[in-house]
Order: structure tokens, then C-alpha cells, then sequence
């Protein structure tokens, strides 16, 4: 995984992630903003996600959500993670790749939490109702899927199986909410990194066969054109 990234930093240094650090920057504004007066209320408004909330309301503030950093954890370890994993990720998969896998995980988690409490306590995955109104946000859900799609490309089993012991890990030691999440983006992040590596070049070489194609069609049309144009021209 260092040999994959590194030539490229030591050639543009930050230049080479501008992601992760716009990322970074992003969650280091949003951890501000929100402890200034009436800012917590702003960051509320566009990035705080609950289960309680209507799903349309959640769905909008996902994307943002992402960069809302918990208020129970140092922000440093946001900053930190975010840096460090969106970086690796968009110098190995690329920045649209790194975007989609991020919401996808975050998504996933968001989703989740409105299942579990939907539940309730009396199923396993189930939560009681006064988790609905547990702030839902932080970079966490995308870390952990973009750790794991990272070890996939680069194929650094070992980096992947550990991320998925500390996180089902933690999920059964101390089960709560975020924990949950984490092993759900996992989830999806896996069927995305196995979607990838079945079917990535599928699509691609079905759009080059129909450009060809067009292609041949039209100089086919193009050449009919012609000799129709020639023996119309011959008496």
C-alpha cells in the first residue's frame, strides 16, 4: 500500500490529494463553526442526521453529515482518519471512486440506524426508541469502507482482515449504534470493491463496442451517400 502512493507524494505532496485535504479542511471548519454561538444550530441544520428525522431531510444532509465531526470524540481523530484514508483512496481509486464509496458507507449507516429502531430493542440488530434522536454524524462509516476497499485494490489481506476484526470487534464487545454502522459500510463497501474487480471493465468495453459500432454505421452511411451521389452525377 506505501509503494502504491508513494512516488506520487514525493512528486506533488499535497497537490497529489486534494480530496483528503479539502476533506480535512472541511471537517476542521464544521468542528469550529459549531462551537461558536448559535453555530451548532447552522451545522444542525445542513449536516446533523437522526433516525427521527423525515427520511427526505436525512437523505439531504447525508452528504454533509459526513464532514460533521462527533461532539463526544477529539476532532483530531476525525482529522487524522480522514486525512490519512482519503488520501490513500484517491491516489489507489481514484477521486470519483473515493466520493461514491464514502456517501455509499454513509449512507449505508444512516439507513440502518432507521431500520434498527424500526426494530426495536426486542431484535438483535434492534435499537429502543430514544436512539432515533442520537446525532447520527462523523467520517467514520466512510474511513472504515474506504480502508477496506483500499486493501482489496492494493491486495494488502492482512491491513483488510484487520480492519474487519476491529470492527466486527467492536460491534459485538461494546454494541451500540456506530459500532452497527461500522460493520454495515464494511458490508458495502465490500460489495462494491467485489462489484469493481467483476465487472469494472465490463461497462467500458460495452460503451467502446457501441462507439465503434456507430462509428462503422456512419462511415457505412456516409459511403452509400457517396456512390449514390457519384452514379447520380454519371449520365
Amino acid at each position: 500500500m506505501f509503494g502504491a502512493v508513494r512516488e506520487r507524494l514525493v512528486e506533488r505532496k499535497f497537490a497529489a490529494v486534494p480530496l483528503a485535504t479539502a476533506a480535512t479542511l472541511l471537517i476542521m471548519v464544521f468542528s469550529v463553526v459549531q462551537h461558536l454561538p448559535g453555530g451548532e444550530r447552522f451545522v444542525t441544520g445542513i449536516g446533523v442526521v437522526r433516525a427521527s428525522l423525515p427520511l427526505e431531510v436525512s437523505l439531504l444532509r447525508t452528504p454533509l453529515s459526513l464532514y460533521v465531526p462527533a461532539l463526544d470524540l477529539p476532532v483530531w481523530g476525525a482529522l487524522a482518519q480522514v486525512f490519512l484514508v482519503f488520501g490513500l483512496a484517491e491516489i489507489v481509486l481514484g477521486r470519483r471512486m473515493t466520493l461514491v464509496i464514502a456517501y455509499v458507507c454513509t449512507l449505508a449507516g444512516t439507513l440502518f440506524a432507521r431500520v434498527a429502531v424500526a426494530v426495536g430493542p426486542d431484535h438483535l440488530l434492534g435499537f429502543p426508541r430514544w436512539v432515533a434522536h442520537v446525532r447520527d454524524t462523523g467520517p467514520s462509516a466512510a474511513v472504515v469502507g474506504l480502508a477496506l476497499c483500499i486493501a482489496f485494490r492494493c491486495r494488502a489481506w492482512f491491513t483488510g482482515g484487520t480492519v474487519l476484526v476491529l470492527m466486527i470487534g467492536e460491534a459485538v464487545i461494546l454494541p451500540n449504534l456506530a459500532g452497527l454502522e461500522h460493520v454495515v459500510a464494511l458490508m458495502a463497501a465490500m460489495l462494491i470493491a467485489a462489484s469493481v474487480e467483476v465487472f469494472g471493465g465490463f461497462w467500458p468495453r460495452v460503451l467502446a463496442g457501441v462507439v465503434a459500432a456507430t462509428a462503422i454505421a456512419a462511415a457505412g452511411r456516409a459511403g452509400e451517400a457517396r456512390r449514390r451521389a457519384a452514379g447520380a452525377v454519371i449520365p
